[in-house]
C-alpha cells in the first residue's frame, strides 16, 4: 500500500506541477515520485508512456534551475502489471534549486514539508545560498537572475577586455552552474545598492542645502559620484607676477581614493547605502562595513589590506581603478602632507568615516590670522570650533564687556572676516 509522505508523493498522471515536488525533494533529503498512482494508492498505471517521459525529463532538464538531471533519474516500474513512472530524486548539492520562470524567490523554490511540497520562506533560500556557497556575500547566487550589463560591458571594450561567458565565469561574475552571483549584481544595472550624498551650509547638517542619491552599476555609481563631487572641489587661482597658480579645495588623489575605498570596501550584505555628506569646510563619507577580521587601524595607516570583496578589487584593478591593493588610504594622507589640516579616518564595528578637510579654507583662514589683533584671533579660534557664535559667547569666553564685545564684532563685520546673521536677540556671527 503506497501512502504519501516527507519521501513519497503519489500522481495519477503527469501534470507539470510534478516540477515543485522535484525541487522540493532536491531542496531538502530526497524522495520518489510515482506517476500512475492516485492519491489513495491505487495502481492506475500510465497509458501515454513514452510520450509522458519525454515531456518529464524535457521539463525537468528545461525547467529547472540549477541543472538537477544528475540528481532525478526516471524508471519505469510493473506494479499490479501496470506500468508506472518512477521519478527518483536526490537532495541536491547546489540548492536551492527553482523553477527558471519564477526566479530564487518563493513562488520558485519548493521545500518538502510533511506529505507537501511548500513555497520556502526567504529565510530558508538565504541560508540553503549559504549552506551551498559559503558566506562570502559576492561569490552567493544572487536572489536576482534577471540582469543587465550594458554599462559594465563598456567598460571592459574601453580597457580592451573581452566581456563574454568565460570572462564572466573567471570574474565570478557567474558560478559554475551559468549562475549570477551578488558580484554580478553590484556590477549590473540592477544593483539594489546606492550611494547618497546631501549638501550642507556651514560645517555642521543645521542648514540643508540639496540632496542626490546614485543608483546602478557600481562602476557607473562611482563615476558619477566623482564628477559630483569634483563640482564641489573648487578651483583657487592665485597670480603672482605673469604666473597663476591653480589650487583645489580637495586633493582629486585623497577624493578619488576615499571613493574607491567606499565602493570596493563596503559591506553589501547589509543594505544600507553609502552616505557623502558635502560642508563648506570637509567632505564626510561614510561606509557600512568596519575593518575586516584581523585587520586594526594602524594597520591600514600602513597599507595592510585584507580585502572584503576580493572579486570585485580584481575588477577594479583590472579596470586600472585600483593600482595595487592596501594603498589608497596612505594615499590619501600623504595627499594632505603640504597642509595644515589632515584627514580624520573613525572607525566602528560596522562602519567606517573618512572626513576630508577643505584645504583652502584652512589657508584663507590662517593668511587671515597674519592681520588680526589678539582678540580677533581668539574670536576666529572659536569659530573654528563652532559653526555660529554670540557677543554673549565672546563676552564669557574673552572676559570683556559688552561694549568692546560689540566694537570687535563691528569691526571684524566691516573687515568682512565674520558675517552677521538674524536681528534683535537671535542675532549670531560666523566666519565669512
Amino acid at each position: 500500500m503506497f501512502k504519501e509522505s516527507i519521501h513519497l508523493e503519489l500522481k495519477k498522471e503527469y501534470v507539470k506541477d510534478i516540477l515543485k515536488t522535484v525541487i522540493a525533494f532536491a531542496n531538502t533529503s530526497g524522495g520518489k515520485i510515482y506517476i500512475g498512482i492516485d492519491d489513495d494508492g491505487k495502481v492506475l498505471g500510465v497509458q501515454r508512456l513514452d510520450t509522458d517521459i519525454l515531456k518529464l525529463s524535457n521539463s525537468i532538464r528545461d525547467s529547472i534551475k540549477p541543472d538537477i538531471t544528475l540528481f532525478a533519474s526516471i524508471l519505469v516500474e510493473k506494479i499490479d502489471g501496470k506500468d508506472v513512472i518512477v521519478v527518483d530524486v536526490q537532495k541536491g548539492a547546489s540548492s536551492p534549486y527553482y523553477l527558471t520562470d519564477k526566479g530564487i524567490r518563493p513562488s520558485g523554490v519548493y521545500v518538502r514539508q510533511g506529505a507537501s511540497s511548500v513555497p520556502a520562506t526567504d529565510a530558508a533560500i538565504l541560508k540553503m545560498i549559504r549552506d551551498t556557497d559559503g558566506d562570502n556575500f559576492e561569490e552567493l547566487r544572487s536572489l536576482n537572475q534577471n540582469l543587465d550589463f550594458d554599462f559594465l560591458k563598456k567598460e571592459f571594450e574601453d580597457a580592451n577586455i573581452k566581456f563574454e561567458h568565460s570572462q564572466m565565469r573567471t570574474f565570478n561574475i557567474i558560478d559554475e552552474y551559468g549562475l549570477y552571483t551578488n558580484l554580478g549584481l553590484l556590477l549590473s544595472e540592477q544593483c539594489p545598492h546606492t550611494i547618497k550624498a546631501a549638501v550642507f551650509e556651514g560645517s555642521t547638517k543645521e542648514i540643508f542645502k540639496d540632496r542626490f542619491e546614485f543608483s546602478g552599476s557600481l562602476l557607473k555609481q562611482m563615476k558619477d559620484v566623482y564628477s559630483f563631487l569634483n563640482r564641489y572641489n573648487r578651483t583657487n587661482s592665485e597670480i603672482t607676477g605673469l604666473k597663476r597658480t591653480d589650487t583645489r579645495e580637495y586633493p582629486e588623489i585623497a577624493l578619488r581614493e576615499a571613493l574607491l575605498n567606499s565602493i570596493v570596501h563596503k559591506e553589501y550584505s547589509y543594505s544600507s547605502s553609502t552616505l557623502i555628506s558635502v560642508f563648506d569646510d570637509k567632505i564626510e563619507i561614510v561606509t557600512i562595513g568596519g575593518l575586516t577580521k584581523g585587520l586594526s587601524e594602524d594597520d591600514i595607516m600602513l597599507g595592510v589590506s585584507i580585502l572584503r570583496n576580493r572579486n570585485l578589487a580584481n575588477i577594479f584593478y583590472r579596470l586600472k581603478l585600483i593600482e595595487a591593493y592596501g594603498t589608497g588610504i596612505p594615499k590619501i594622507i600623504e595627499s594632505y602632507n603640504e597642509y595644515n589640516v589632515k584627514p580624520k579616518i573613525e572607525i566602528s564595528s560596522n562602519a567606517f568615516k573618512i572626513t576630508l578637510p577643505n584645504t583652502l579654507k584652512e589657508k584663507s583662514i590662517s593668511k587671515l590670522e597674519k592681520n588680526l589683533s589678539d582678540k580677533e584671533y581668539l574670536i576666529v579660534n572659536m569659530l573654528k570650533e563652532n559653526e555660529y557664535i554670540k557677543r554673549t559667547d565672546i563676552e564669557k569666553n574673552l572676559s570683556i564687556s559688552s561694549s568692546m564685545a560689540i566694537k570687535l564684532l563691528r569691526n571684524m563685520v566691516e573687515n568682512s572676516i565674520i558675517e552677521k546673521l538674524g536681528k534683535g536677540k537671535n542675532v549670531i556671527y560666523r566666519l565669512k
